[in-house]
């Protein structure tokens, strides 16, 4: 199949080409030039259309999707800390039906809005693994599962450096037999000794760390060590938040792991402050974005990176190019995940299976000589982004506004159809 006459954000670079050919085969890339020549009955003209690569969420607790801004007044423990946290309370007691059924349309709501792959920290052990596969079946998006067993050490066993019992040990195996890997909680929850023995287990192990002052304080007493410095003993994949982390932790974790993944939104809303991404990337850290939990956070990637681009400039007063936030999201992600995703580029993946005139959706907006793409993409497109049920909608995001210019349409990734 040949996309013709489609414009391109090509490359790690996301450099535009305008009006060229892509040729897909199945869900892969093959050639991506104005020489390919498209053959009879095998093509589609999409004159007009912007192809992006699709967002990758690098973080998500949909999971909790049944309990939607519950506790807003609360701190950020009393919410969601996974021994006493409300949120708990509310997984343990909602029945499995409607746990499958809340995160089913959180999911389909991310397909919606441009996210064709997620990474899930996934609750309740082997039960909450399987509860979200079968909340997934059929939907068009790749998911990166991370699991965990649900046994956390108070503060008396941190000092006392307990390891897993072995009847966890088992727990564990069945659980890694069903996923991508490891989500950890955090290094609080776990003992020295824990974090090595879970850092002995294949596939992806990430943790959250540095979430809050208060999570930094806690490691410090309890063991007189950076929470940063106890999350490396579980040799991660990559860190989630790092919103109070020191200039030294940056240092410190950048050799270490493939990235950061920050969560600015979900930091906010918990009054935890904002991350630091421009010390990040002045220590070379690869910085991704994810939406974090669904009963705090909306899972759109558009609003996200909108507020990411803002909230920094703000901060730091000085200008972020808007591409840098808009590859946190795609290019990093990929990157991140060690997977052929998050790049318009030769043998790199395309999104999810099913007919190519049903994958290409759009929603116009106005493009002139002048505009910054990659600002449209993250900003002006998230009122009704991707024209919803396959309806060209207009993207000028601001009451009034009026498109100028010639048109341009954005058709994400050869995106499933939900």
């Amino acid at each position: 199949m040949i996309l013709k006459n489609i414009s391109v954000l090509y490359g790690n670079d996301l450099k535009f080409i305008e009006k060229t050919n892509v040729q897909v085969a199945g869900d892969t890339f093959q050639k991506i030039s104005s020489k390919t020549k498209p053959t009879k009955n095998k093509f589609v003209d999409c004159n007009g259309l912007l192809l992006i690569p699709g967002f990758i969420n690098s973080h998500t607790h949909i999971g909790d999707s049944v309990a939607k801004d519950i506790a807003l007044n609360k701190d950020v423990d009393s919410k969601i800390h996974p021994m006493f946290g409300i949120k708990q309370k509310i997984l343990r007691e909602t029945e499995p039906k409607k746990l499958v059924l809340f995160m089913r349309n959180t999911a389909k709501s991310m397909v919606k809005k441009g996210i064709t792959t997620f990474v899930d920290f996934r609750e309740s052990g082997l039960d909450g693994v399987l509860l979200i596969q079968k909340a997934l079946s059929g939907i068009p998006i790749r998911a990166v599962i991370l699991g965990r067993i649900e046994f956390y050490q108070p503060k008396n066993n941190i000092k006392k450096n307990t390891p897993i019992p072995q009847s966890y040990i088992h727990q564990l195996k069945l659980l890694l037999k069903n996923c991508d890997g490891l989500g950890i909680s955090g290094s609080n929850e776990n003992t020295d000794f824990a974090l090595e023995q879970l850092s002995k287990t294949k596939g992806i192990r990430a943790i959250h760390c540095a979430e809050s002052k208060q999570s930094c304080l806690k490691s410090k007493q309890a063991t007189g060590k950076t929470e940063p410095e106890r999350c490396m003993l579980l040799k991660p994949n990559f860190l989630v938040h790092m919103t109070h982390a020191s200039k030294s932790d940056l240092k410190f974790v950048s050799k270490k792991i493939k990235g950061i993944v920050v969560c600015p939104r979900a930091n906010a809303s918990l009054a935890e402050g904002i991350p630091d991404i421009v010390q990040m990337m002045k220590v070379n850290c690869n910085v991704t974005i994810g939406t974090d939990n669904i009963m705090i956070n909306s899972p759109d990637m558009f609003r996200e990176m909108d507020f990411l681009w803002k909230v920094t400039m703000g901060t730091h007063q000085k200008r972020i190019q808007p591409k840098t936030i808009l590859k946190m999201a795609t290019v990093n992600a990929g990157k991140l995940l060690n997977k052929k995703i998050g790049c318009i580029k030769e043998g790199r993946l395309g999104e999810r299976s099913g007919p190519l005139h049903k994958r290409v959706e759009a929603a116009a907006i106005p493009i002139r000589p002048d505009t910054n793409l990659p600002r449209v993409v993250s900003k002006r497109f998230f009122d009704d982004p991707l024209g919803l049920g396959g309806k060209h909608t207009r993207a000028a995001s601001d009451p009034g506004e009026q498109p100028t210019g010639s048109e341009c349409h954005v058709a994400q990734g050869l995106r499933g159809d939900p």
